[in-house]
């Protein structure tokens, strides 16, 4: 297994929820660490309380071998034209935590750069929570560019000093990391699974059931089977709910989820994997963001909200409970 000590220097670019994560677990492993941030970034007194030296980006960028792009997606094209490209030391390792720029285009390396993907299926809180305790989320590696001809070991030395080499880490590449990574939440984890729930919900309310009783059956019960999923599978699922629950969905879950399902599924796929997806959403968050604004109101607006915000106020035991749901999510640098 590939040890920690091969990392050189690390400039953790960003400090939110993924960042704050890498750096302590870095650091806790004999790394290093330098983390980048904007001056008077909002996160920069985060990250001298925990006890880091923090430069400006540019600094931390020419004093590192290895810098950890760890801002949003949107942000990292212009954060590498502006100063990881003229500043990066000759021959460094440029590390990815998501594919969507490498794989679209929008970041192209220089040619003497090591770049590599390392990325933790699991948001910044449980990478770290995980690491404390001795164990580690999985996670996936892929490299792009081995100029060096070590970018493979530095890719697994930062599994590992994160914690993620406690499991084997799956080797990947940029592109099917990115378009699966976009497929499950588009279609599943965040988009699918959000529409069923307001249509769900919505069939309910519209035939006359109490809102409350709605929100119980449609959206408050999908934590428990979300966690049979991830203890067992569905093969835990099937062993946990009633015979009366099994026999419903085996013979009424085909009639939610068809072949035209599928197809439009396919469709989404096709979208992401031919770039239309990428290209609408640079377009759109070059433009303002005005769609992506109004359409996440809707969401919000949906009366589903109102009647959870209130029964939720109920339940005094969820307080705290919740940890950040996108494992991509960074703070601004």
């Amino acid at each position: 297994m590939t040890t920690p000590t091969l990392l050189p220097r690390v400039a953790v670019l960003g400090y939110g929820s993924q960042g704050r994560a890498h750096a302590l677990n870095l650091r806790d492993s004999g790394i290093d660490v330098v983390i980048g941030l904007r001056p008077g970034g909002p996160t920069s007194e985060r990250a001298r309380a925990d006890g880091f030296d923090v430069a400006s980006l540019r600094d931390a960028v020419a004093s590192a071998g290895l810098l950890a792009l760890l801002i949003p997606d949107m942000g990292q094209a212009q954060l590498y034209r502006d100063v990881i490209a003229p500043n990066a030391r000759p021959g460094a390792c440029l590390l990815f935590a998501h594919g969507f720029n490498v794989h679209y285009g929008q970041v192209v390396p220089r040619d003497d750069l090591d770049v590599v993907l390392v990325a933790p299926k699991g948001p910044g809180a449980l990478v770290r929570r995980e690491f404390e305790i001795g164990r580690g989320v999985p996670v996936l590696y892929a490299v792009h560019q081995d100029r060096s001809r070590h970018a493979e070991a530095f890719a697994l030395a930062y599994c590992a000093a994160i914690g993620g080499a406690r499991q084997t880490p799956l080797r990947t590449t940029f592109k099917d990391e990115t378009e699966t990574d976009l497929f499950g939440e588009q279609a599943v984890l965040c988009g699918g699974v959000t529409r069923l729930v307001q249509a769900g919900w919505d069939t309910l309310v519209d035939a006359g059931y109490s809102p409350e009783l709605a929100y119980y059956e449609c959206l408050h019960e999908l934590k428990l089977i979300v966690d049979l999923f991830y203890e067992g599978g569905v093969t835990r699922m099937h062993e946990v709910v009633s015979e009366t629950a099994q026999y419903g969905a085996l013979t009424r879950g085909s009639r939610v989820v068809d072949d035209a399902t599928r197809e439009r599924m396919r469709a989404v796929l096709a979208e992401i994997q031919d770039g239309t997806f990428a290209r609408q959403w640079i377009a759109e968050y070059a433009s303002g963001n005005a769609r992506y604004r109004a359409l996440k109101q809707a969401d919000l607006a949906h009366p589903i909200e109102d009647v959870g915000r209130s029964l939720r106020a109920r339940m005094p035991w969820l307080a705290g409970a919740a940890q950040p749901a996108t494992k991509n999510m960074q703070a601004p640098a």
